[in-house]
């Protein structure tokens, strides 16, 4: 039997899993890392926290499988896409916290790039919009705001890396300073044609491509090997590497074109295959690479982004102290029919697809006496469910294409009340397969794809199999009335942050 080890590093916690030559888990091992908020709108991560966590995970991963590291054929690595850690090329070591996706302080940055370089021409460059969102701002605000990254800048001793380029330093003691293809698609630095840093992004910017990892395929080639005295205990290849939510397309098997899955995480990710042509949004939906196996033209998505998902549970759980888990949250929500009139539109850090409105800040819509706890846990989750119809209704006319059914994955999928309300609002079939962890299969399905372990995408395709699925049963009439009254919450939401204030 062969083995494929997976990190998968997310926006709250770390897992490194274990799939066997089947495509089954072998063994699991997750723990959550701290959310650090300096300020409202800005996040971070202690990378070196992450690291630590990350080893500790692939050593007790292997114990409960029964496993040395040389057992591995190869590791896989996905990561919570846009993060950006400043770390020391010769020594792996952060120089700085990592500023995460969500992280709103590079807005002012790319209010200055736009005056620069119209929307459009970024959007044929890179198929990006200019939001904080991405990575490009992010940086720029490090070398503008933190002295110690401008010195290690202008020493050339620096990465500004996502969180797969930071986790392959460290495994492979700084031999492999590489990033692939989906990430690199997420900086706003990349030419999207053709896969490589963008000349006249990176002079407009003045990002260096020297401070940047090198891009390379998403799967088909070896990165660099771990240290024997590193986590693994072996020299085991790392060979494959997918942002989170390509991973979980590939993980899906959306390997054709008009193929879709929905990834409900700490955010919501709506992607769609298209094929090996890029082709763009009218209607503030992403154009992203979907994946590129060493020696075959790159494969693109189309691609819709909501922030705030699972984190609203979390919130919900954490800050406000209404219930203890998002399982007691799901039972509420489903003692109650409906929400009760309750509508929650979760713009923390603004909206994403397709509003891109990052003067948007959260609302509860109507609250009246009737309403009970009940009813705002069952509005939590309704929330999600309205946030990627949105994306859905608008991916349908960019593409030209109705999406049928709709591969789910994530955390929240284990939701009954959410995915059920998802069919219904969605009006498709609503579809959960045998492995709802599609994030972490994708990597080691890129990574097993390189040393052999598989030998196709057919193959891949071969391991794919259905769990539940839920079928739409609300009529059309109640279905409207419950999207008229979600589009009027989230006109609350927005110009709630005047322009003098963020």
């Amino acid at each position: 039997m062969k083995y494929v080890g997976s990190i998968d590093q997310g926006t709250t916690s770390t897992r490194f899993m274990i799939f066997d030559e089947d495509g089954s888990i072998v063994s699991s091992s997750q723990k959550e890392h701290r959310q650090i908020y300096p300020r409202p709108g800005w996040v971070e991560h202690d990378a070196e926290e992450i690291w630590s966590n990350a080893c500790f995970l692939i050593s007790d991963a292997l114990e409960k499988a029964g496993l040395e590291g040389s057992a591995l054929s190869a590791i896989g690595i996905t990561n919570q896409r846009e993060t950006i850690v400043p770390f020391s090329r010769k020594t792996g070591k952060p120089i700085y916290n990592a500023i995460v996706w969500q992280d709103l302080r590079g807005e002012g940055y790319i209010k200055e790039l736009s005056q620069k370089l119209p929307e459009d021409e970024l959007r044929s460059r890179t198929g990006l919009l200019y939001s904080p969102y991405f990575s490009a701002s992010k940086i720029r605000w490090l070398l503008d705001n933190v002295p110690r990254v401008r010195a290690a800048a202008e020493s050339g001793d620096i990465v500004f890396g996502t969180i797969d380029s930071y986790l392959t330093a460290r495994l492979t003691g700084c031999s492999a300073i590489v990033t692939d293809a989906t990430n690199a698609s997420r900086y706003m630095l990349m030419d999207i044609q053709s896969g490589e840093w963008d000349e006249m992004l990176l002079e407009t910017t003045g990002i260096r491509e020297s401070w940047l990892p090198r891009i390379a395929a998403s799967s088909g080639a070896v990165y660099g090997y771990t240290e024997e005295d590193g986590p693994v205990g072996a020299k085991v290849p790392v060979a494959g590497i997918l942002g989170d939510q390509q991973a979980a397309l590939f993980g899906q098997a959306c390997f054709s074109r008009g193929e879709s899955k929905c990834t409900y995480g700490t955010g919501c990710f709506l992607l769609m295959n298209i094929g090996s042509d890029p082709c763009f949004s009218e209607h503030g939906l992403l154009t992203t690479a979907a994946y590129r196996i060493e020696g075959s033209a790159m494969s693109y998505a189309f691609e819709g982004s909501v922030a705030v998902a699972g984190s609203l549970v979390q919130w919900t759980r954490d800050q406000l102290g209404m219930v203890s888990s998002p399982k007691e949250l799901d039972a509420l929500a489903a003692t109650v029919p409906d929400n009760g009139g309750v509508y929650i539109v979760p713009a923390f850090s603004g909206l994403f697809a397709p509003y891109w409105r990052s003067d948007a800040r959260g609302v509860i819509a109507g609250l009246t006496g009737y309403a009970t706890k009940a009813h705002i846990c069952r509005a939590v989750l309704e929330a999600t469910a309205f946030q990627a119809n949105d994306i859905l209704c608008v991916m349908e006319r960019d593409s030209g294409a109705r999406i049928s059914s709709l591969k789910v994955d994530g955390g929240m999928t284990n939701s009954i009340p959410l995915m059920a309300f998802q069919a219904d609002i969605m009006r498709v079939p609503v579809i959960r397969p045998q492995i709802v962890e599609t994030t972490s299969l994708g990597s080691a399905y890129a990574a097993g794809l390189t040393m052999g372990v598989w030998d196709s995408l057919d193959a891949l395709r071969g391991h794919w199999k259905e769990q539940m699925r839920w079928l739409p049963t609300m009529d059309d009439k109640e279905r409207e009335n419950k999207v008229k009254f979600w589009k009027k919450a989230v006109r609350c939401t927005l110009g709630w942050m005047p322009d003098e204030e963020r």
